[in-house]
């Protein structure tokens, strides 16, 4: 019960921070929601949509985002990336990702720093979990 009322803050939240990206042509791109399910005990599947969009590194990073806040969410420090796939259809993109989260760094060579990365996205104006 308590990881529901942990997930729907960061929803709610989320809602609330959602943001735009200015793209070079176009409408600006709109963070329109992240999905996030467990697939185990350390392993996490990230669907995020957004609309408007200029580039798929966009959606991938709006994923990266959420992967990170969760992973602070969930008590951890780190997170290792496992796939992204995206997927545009009428000018809506959705990335699906999985990340294994961690309290250590894990072997691998996409890691990151669960701290660093949010801190980074709040720079960049992308929303996370």
């Amino acid at each position: 019960m308590a990881r529901a009322t942990i997930l729907m803050a960061g929803l709610a939240a989320l809602s609330l921070l959602g943001g735009c990206v200015t793209t070079p042509n176009g409408p600006p791109a709109s963070y329109d929601g992240v999905e996030t399910r467990l697939l185990d005990d350390d392993l996490v599947n990230f669907r995020v949509q957004m609309t408007g969009v200029a580039t798929q590194q966009n959606v991938s990073d709006y994923a990266r985002c959420a992967a990170a806040q969760y992973t602070l969410i969930r008590g951890f420090g780190f997170a290792r990336h496992v796939r992204t796939n995206v997927q545009e259809e009428g000018g809506v993109w959705v990335a699906d990702a999985v990340y294994t989260i961690s309290p250590a760094l894990p072997r691998g060579v996409q890691t990151l720093d669960a701290e660093v990365v949010t801190a980074a996205c709040a720079e960049q104006g992308i929303p996370t979990v």
